[in-house]
């Protein structure tokens, strides 16, 4: 259906293909050799965040510490939590 806004504009001509992608089957596993690291940071405020960070942890329960001593200095009750690990690909095939 034409657009009525645009009535004298040139139709276009769009090439319509199908394209399959192969799947590539891999698996990740944490790698044992290292930790993972739990980071908070406050995000409390109206105006902008608070900011206060975390820093590096490496157990839940330390970040769970932290966010539970930074609530009840500040009050503050909302925290974006970021978690990293290194994860090691094991070996997959193309599908």
């Amino acid at each position: 259906m034409p657009d009525s806004a645009n009535s004298d504009a040139p139709a276009h001509n769009a090439t319509r293909g199908r394209f399959r992608f192969r799947e590539y089957r891999v698996t990740t596993v944490a790698d044992p050799m290292a930790l993972p690291v739990y980071e908070a940071l406050c995000v409390t405020g109206e105006e902008r965040n608070c900011g206060a960070e975390s820093g590096k942890l490496h157990t839940p329960d330390e970040l769970t510490r932290w966010i539970a001593g930074h609530c009840a200095q500040t009050g503050h009750q909302h925290y974006e939590q970021t978690v990293r690990a290194i994860l090691r690909a094991g070996a997959g095939a193309w599908q």
